[in-house]
């Protein structure tokens, strides 16, 4: 159990950064009227597949 406390000066900006992204992009997906697909994906993109389904979705997901 000591060697997780020894890491988690180095995780914790990652954990952040990943619940940042998770927030922006829920929040981006509930007030955008229309996405690159059906909606019901792109939320199970953004919570399933942790740091990077929000990134695939700010890149690709959203509809200009």
């Amino acid at each position: 159990m000591s060697q997780f406390y020894n890491l988690w000066p180095y995780l914790l900006p990652i954990v952040l950064l990943q619940l940042a992204l998770l927030t922006a992009a829920l929040l981006d997906l509930w007030r955008r009227p229309r996405t690159r697909g059906p909606r019901w994906v792109w939320l199970i993109v953004i919570v399933g597949v942790n740091l990077i389904g929000p990134l695939v979705y700010f890149i690709w997901g959203r509809e200009e």
